[in-house]
C-alpha cells in the first residue's frame, strides 16, 4: 500500500499530514510556506509513494463557500494538471482549528506552544486525515 498524504491549505501556510504505509496511523508531516507547496510535495512523493491526496475544502458552518476555497481550488486545478496519475479529494474541513486548538489544550500544551499557527496547521491537517479514514473505513 501506498500513503494517503492530507491538505491544509492556507493562504500563507499550508500543514500536512500523512498515513504510514498500510494507512493505519495519521500523523503530522511538515507546515510549509503554501507558495513552496507545490515543490516540497514534489519531492514528496518522489521519496514516499503516495497513492491519494485529501485537502480540506474550506466551507463555513453554514455550508457556503469561504474565503479560501477559491484558491483551494486553482491548487486542485494545478495539482490535477500537473500530476494526473494521482488523485486528489476534498473533504470537509469544518471546525478542524478549532478541534486542532483543544487537542493543544487536552495534551497540555502551554499557550505560547498553542499560539504557534504552522503547529496548528499541522494537526488541522492531520485531523482532516483521522476524519477521512473514519469516513472511508467506519
Amino acid at each position: 500500500m501506498a500513503r494517503i498524504l492530507s491538505i491544509d491549505y492556507g493562504k500563507k501556510r499550508t500543514g500536512l499530514a500523512v498515513t504510514d504505509p498500510l494507512q493505519i496511523i495519521a500523523g503530522g508531516l511538515a507546515t510549509v510556506a503554501t507558495s513552496e507547496l507545490m515543490s516540497f510535495l514534489d519531492s514528496y512523493i518522489a521519496k514516499e509513494p503516495v497513492e491519494l491526496i485529501v485537502i480540506g475544502k474550506p466551507v463555513q458552518p453554514n455550508g457556503k463557500p469561504s474565503e479560501n476555497l477559491a484558491r483551494v481550488e486553482q491548487f486542485v486545478a494545478l495539482w490535477k494538471k500537473t500530476h494526473p496519475g494521482l488523485p486528489i479529494e476534498y473533504y470537509d474541513e469544518r471546525f478542524t482549528s478549532v478541534i486542532a486548538h483543544k487537542t493543544m489544550i487536552d495534551g497540555g500544551l502551554k499557550r505560547k506552544a498553542r499560539q504557534n499557527k504552522a503547529l496548528v496547521d499541522e494537526i488541522s491537517a492531520t485531523i482532516i486525515l483521522e476524519d477521512y479514514m473514519k469516513f472511508k473505513n467506519p
